[in-house]
């Protein structure tokens, strides 16, 4: 109980902070369209004077009809109505009625659109900075981040954002503008009766803040609902099959069920605030004509004041609302916005763990040229210096690790499930930052190499290769400038261009998301044409073949000997029948190097390695 309450406060003062924060973050993305947005701040001047112009123009009727009537005129008429007659001074009010509604109308429209239009391009700047931003994170961050909630930051949370500012922030400001014009404009005239109405937004503002909080807090957890509710439907969705597999198709329906009638409570909280300020400015608006009724025509019996100027006030009262009217309509979309700035904050504010070093200027021409590895075979002497790693910080997968491979030679890592194999590619790309210890290439820290210089150094093939939506071109080269001779070369040279050719289009072939229109044969031989076009010195295969077939494998081999000849390999293999003929091999377990050799050293050794290869030649 006592956590949920320090959780409510924790959300209280954070929703404080961002009130703060909306600025800090909007407003240099708005002063990028500085154009724009001075041109949609200026016309807010021209419509808040039209706005308080009009009532007086109204009351100025009625003290031409009452001056009419009684025959004298009243110092309530203004200048240059004065000495004329009722019907020509209706006709110049009636013109001058037109000139305001005219100018509203267009300047309306105008703003309306430069408002639009900066907050679209808000909105577009805030989520590229924001996926760039979460590229640029660690594995670590997205192991414990499910997709479904940063689709939702990226998506709806940034869209409500940028509502914020062009649905918010400008029409608040305008709001504000109008109100305070109207208020001058008031006092201007009459200051009893201006006075009374400004009292009456005393309680307007009281309520109005109470209401702004509780809505922020159900509005929050009704974000964090979505955010699960999204999660459960990509795991859903990538998990199909093994939902239909196992018949999990009512229990997981049930699960999503709960999750989405929990969405909708929170919603419906948000609902019921939103409900209750429009209609507490609703009646506090009625209470303040009233009271201007009732003030103002005591003041005409005591002749303070006369009829038309009433008119006027009564008008001021409803111009006066209209602006907090409008900020009720624009509630939802701006507690939204500040609710997903927090969220959107918490993102953008995620430190970025791993990142290149800044070089100084004082560095020497001999230090900075070390920092780049030449892309040469020969090249790339790896030495891993007592490194320990964890995924957690209290509990380490590597362990006071210490290897050499020499340039151009093939090691293979090998080990029971778990000794952390895959760790040591993963480390040595710097997808994770090591805990403690160093690892070099040629002498030098990775960690003082820039990261796309150190992987573009290596190639790695993983087990399952990931393919984009695109054609088999693209999905080779990645973006990168190879010609289409050098990617139907590497094709060739891995033995993968058979298999394009027999494709419907060839190298032109679509493939669908994932690449699921190809077999998962098919995409690791992909896999190694993406290696192959980048001649890297490095290359590191983790259970590369795997997923291939026994045709498809002994055609990836002969592949993989030219591949390998004169560079460094790593090579990851659960089958240790396919390493035999590597130079070394490091076995590990637990984190640990235990043992090291040829495959002929280590089965006379008949330690862990020899246990492994006997058992799988039994299993054979």
């Amino acid at each position: 109980m006592v956590t949920g309450n320090m959780g409510e406060a924790d959300r209280g003062q954070r929703g404080k902070q961002a009130d703060w924060r909306l600025a800090r973050i909007l407003v240099p993305y708005a002063l990028r369209h500085q154009v724009l947005l001075f041109l949609a701040m200026g016309l807010l001047i021209p419509l808040a004077i039209a706005e308080a112009v009009q009532p007086i123009l109204i009351g100025q009727v009625v003290s031409l009809v009452v001056s009419f009537l009684r025959g004298e005129t009243t110092n309530e008429i203004l200048w240059f109505l004065q000495n004329q007659s009722l019907g020509r001074g209706i006709q110049i009010i009636v013109i001058l009625l037109a000139l305001t509604i005219t100018i509203k109308l267009t300047l309306t429209g105008i703003q309306g659109y430069q408002v639009q239009k900066v907050g679209q391009h808000i909105t577009a700047d805030i989520r590229d900075d924001l996926f760039d931003h979460v590229t640029s994170l660690s594995s670590r961050f997205f192991d414990r981040t499910p997709v479904g909630r940063l689709i939702t930051r990226l998506t709806s949370d940034v869209e409500a954002l940028g509502d914020v500012f062009s649905t918010g922030a400008i029409g608040i400001v305008g709001d504000m503008f109008s109100m305070l014009v109207i208020v001058a404009a008031m006092f201007l005239r009459n200051w009893q009766l201006a006075s009374l109405l400004l009292l009456m937004l005393l309680p307007v503002t009281v309520l109005v803040v109470y209401f702004q909080q509780q809505y922020r807090k159900a509005n929050y957890r009704a974000r964090e609902e979505l955010s699960t509710l999204n999660s459960s439907l990509q795991e859903n969705i990538v998990g199909v099959g093994v939902v239909q597999l196992f018949r999990r198709e009512r229990f997981n329906s049930e699960m999503y069920r709960s999750i989405n009638q929990r969405y909708v409570q929170q919603v419906d909280r948000t609902i019921f605030f939103d409900s209750a300020v429009s209609a507490t400015l609703e009646w506090i608006s009625l209470v303040a004509i009233a009271g201007v009724l009732w003030q103002g025509g005591l003041l005409v019996n005591q002749g303070v004041i006369e009829l038309g100027q009433l008119t006027t006030f009564v008008l001021f009262a409803q111009r006066l609302f209209d602006p907090l009217r409008q900020f009720a309509e624009k509630f939802t979309a701006i507690q939204a916005g500040l609710t997903s700035l927090e969220r959107v904050s918490d993102l953008l504010a995620e430190p970025v763990e791993i990142r290149d070093k800044v070089i100084s200027q004082h560095t020497s021409p001999q230090r900075s040229a070390s920092l780049v590895l030449p892309n040469s075979p020969a090249a790339g002497r790896i030495q891993f210096d007592h490194v320990w790693f964890g995924y957690k910080d209290d509990d380490f997968v590597l362990r006071d690790l210490t290897f050499t491979i020499e340039p151009g030679e093939k090691v293979a890592l090998v080990g029971p499930t778990g000794a952390g194999k895959s760790s040591i590619i993963r480390i040595l790309s710097r997808l994770y930052e090591i805990s403690q210890g160093r690892i070099l290439l040629d002498g030098v820290d990775i960690r003082d190499l820039p990261q796309s210089e150190l992987r573009r150094w290596m190639s790695i093939i993983l087990q399952d290769g990931f393919l984009f939506a695109g054609d088999i071109k693209r999905n080779i080269s990645l973006g990168e400038s190879y010609s289409f001779e050098d990617i139907k070369r590497a094709a060739e040279a891995t033995n993968v261009a058979r298999f394009i050719e027999q494709l419907p289009d060839g190298y032109d072939t679509l493939l669908r998301q994932r690449g699921t229109n190809l077999s998962g044969g098919q995409k690791q031989l992909l896999a190694f044409a993406r290696a192959a076009v980048r001649n890297p010195p490095l290359l590191v295969l983790d259970e590369a073949t795997a997923n291939l077939d026994v045709v498809t494998e002994a055609m990836i081999q002969e592949a993989m000997e030219k591949l390998l000849a004169g560079r460094t390999a790593i090579i990851i293999a659960h089958r240790l029948s396919t390493i035999r003929n590597v130079d070394r091999i490091l076995v590990l377990k637990q984190g640990q190097l235990v043992e090291v050799g040829s495959h002929n050293e280590l089965l006379r050794q008949d330690g862990l390695y020899a246990s492994l290869y006997k058992l799988q030649m039994l299993e054979g």
